[in-house]
């Protein structure tokens, strides 16, 4: 379970949000510069709360200043936009980075197809390609929640949609918290247990749309 209640003073608002989320996806959907990006940040630790509490099962990650567990040290695995893969790094060296579990990054490549990618460097694969490194990168480091930021945004519709569907399969597989940024809201539907509606820095609304069984 992760728990998030927050405040961070912006330049243009106050972000304040509450949430938590169980072992499930759940989309932060909302228009550009309403402070989804920074709620990923705060629980990742990239950027600090001015105040507020986030807690990962057990660990408290940030406690008002008083805790601030570092970036390494919170076990969450994040997926950037632009996927963020060290170019210098052949494929396989980008999903080693930080892996605690061989066997199954060597599972998720073939499960995902990029097996014959190995050798190759980011600049030399495809868009699709590369969401799949970053993906298997982040679940090789066996995180206790996920975050994904706007991974499927620079991918053509057919990639977007298969794209969709190894997402859907991880998380059978791995049921950790996933929180996935998006702005399209079929996406949204297609993926998330719940929707919740980021504005200005709150969450306005929230929809619940179970599409697949529970556990």
């Amino acid at each position: 379970m992760l728990t998030v209640d927050i405040q961070k003073k912006l330049s243009h608002f106050e972000l304040n949000v509450k949430f938590s989320v169980a072992n499930e996806i759940v989309v932060l959907f909302g228009p550009s510069g309403s402070g989804k990006t920074t709620i990923l940040h705060c629980i990742a630790g990239i950027s600090k709360p001015t105040t507020g509490t986030i807690q990962l099962n057990n660990t408290v990650l940030f406690d008002n200043k008083k805790i601030v567990v570092p970036i390494h040290k919170r076990n969450i695995g994040y997926v950037f936009q632009d996927y963020a893969l060290f170019p210098h790094m052949t494929v396989w060296k980008n999903i080693a980075y930080g892996m605690k579990n061989e066997r199954l990054a060597k599972e998720l490549m073939k499960e995902l197809q990029i097996e014959q990618l190995s050798e190759k460097y980011p600049v030399e694969i495809s868009g699709g390609e590369k969401q799949r490194v970053a993906m298997i990168r982040a679940i090789a480091t066996e995180p206790d929640a996920l975050l994904l930021d706007e991974p499927f945004s620079a991918l053509d519709n057919q990639t977007r949609s298969k794209s969709h569907e190894e997402l859907l399969r991880i998380h059978e597989r791995w049921r950790i918290p996933i929180i996935l940024v998006t702005h399209q809201y079929e996406e949204a539907k297609k993926l998330g247990d719940r929707i919740l509606y980021v504005q200005d820095g709150t969450i306005r609304d929230e929809e619940r749309k179970i599409h697949r069984p529970m556990t």
